[in-house]
């Protein structure tokens, strides 16, 4: 399985990708696994 780690702080456009992910929560970690989307360590 690949992992891919991402510093929304470093980058403007990451940040919003995850926001759009996210459905605007700033909250991480941000999972993406096969299209499904999990926000924070609850796995809400």
């Amino acid at each position: 399985m690949d992992v891919e780690y991402v510093d929304v702080k470093k980058s403007d456009a990451e940040l919003k990708r995850m926001l759009d992910l996210s459905g605007g929560r700033r909250e991480v970690p941000v999972i993406v696994e096969a299209g499904r989307v999990t926000v924070g360590f609850g796995g809400t």
